[in-house]
């Protein structure tokens, strides 16, 4: 009889096992790998190029290749011109001669400059470079970027635990009332409360768990910064970014295999948000994106 509960015992054993190392089927291996080009290509367009970020101080900071500009840039003009910032208004004005396109028209000199905030940032294109403002609560600075990078080129690609779709579940989604808000750090040191969109009640490992959405909406799709406890060790320290499909009928699917670096883990001029408290999760995610603690950016 003891010989008997041994062997059943050993067989849910193998059994699980099995199951645990199962491959995903094909279509789920093609989507993954069409996820993963297109965070591949979003990284090599906006965040591997990126050169500089430089804060304004109020008043005039020139800007050019050459060292005694208060904006230092990795090519063009030795003196290109100067930015004006006026409370939240920045202004740019070219020197004579220097040939750039602000926004969408060529042949101007002088021009007020709309920042990213607005989703329609006024983009001077200098040569390889692009600039823009950024607006980071009472901080404005310009953001370049060199379409030249080397960053680009030598871009490993990003590294992944192997799949497991243990991890991907369907979670309960429950909308907010629209008058709670969570506080949101970031890598600046800035704390912002922002609007919570709803939470999601789903299980995994046999515990019930619970993430906090601050950004997205149930039409498109919920968006959530996570720490959890690879976080300490293999994953990047200020927690990972997962986005889902949309809700349907009050459930969303989230798939941990398909949470990834904020821009931070590429480059030291990205300004990420971190996981606020309350999506600090209690158990180890050994799926998703690794971090290289030696060689990337924190």
């Amino acid at each position: 009889m003891m010989l008997r509960k041994i062997a059943i015992a050993a067989l849910l054993i193998t059994t699980s096992l099995i199951a645990a190392v199962e491959p995903p089927d094909s279509a789920y291996l093609t989507s993954f790998e069409k996820w993963k080009a297109e965070l591949i290509d979003g990284r090599k367009q906006h965040w591997l190029p990126l050169a500089g970020l430089f804060w304004l101080k109020p008043g005039e900071s020139t800007f050019g290749n050459a060292p005694d500009n208060t904006i230092v840039l990795p090519s063009g003009p030795a003196h290109a011109g100067v930015f004006e910032r006026q409370e939240k208004a920045v202004t740019v004005k070219l020197q004579p001669g220097v040939e750039a396109k602000i926004g969408e028209k060529t042949g101007t000199t002088e021009s007020k400059l709309d920042a990213e905030v607005t989703n329609h940032p006024t983009i001077i294109e200098l040569g390889a470079l692009r600039m823009f403002v950024i607006e980071r609560g009472d901080r404005l600075g310009i953001r370049v970027r060199d379409m030249n990078s080397a960053a680009i080129r030598n871009y490993a690609g990003p590294a992944f635990f192997p799949l497991d779709l243990n991890y991907k579940v369907t979670a309960t989604f429950v909308p907010s009332d629209g008058k709670k808000t969570v506080d949101v750090p970031n890598v600046l040191g800035d704390v912002t409360p922002s609007p919570v969109v709803g939470e999601v009640h789903f299980k995994l490992n046999e515990r019930d768990l619970t993430l906090t959405a601050f950004e997205g909406d149930q039409k498109e799709g919920l968006s959530f910064v996570i720490s959890d406890l690879t976080s300490k060790t293999e994953t990047y320290p200020g927690g990972r970014f997962l986005d889902t499909d949309p809700v349907v009928d009050g459930k969303v699917v989230l798939d941990f295999n398909r949470a990834y670096s904020p821009p931070c883990s590429v480059t030291p001029y990205a300004t990420c948000p971190l996981a606020p408290k309350e999506n600090h999760l209690p158990l180890a995610l050994a799926v998703g994106e690794k971090y290289d603690r030696k060689h990337g950016h924190h």
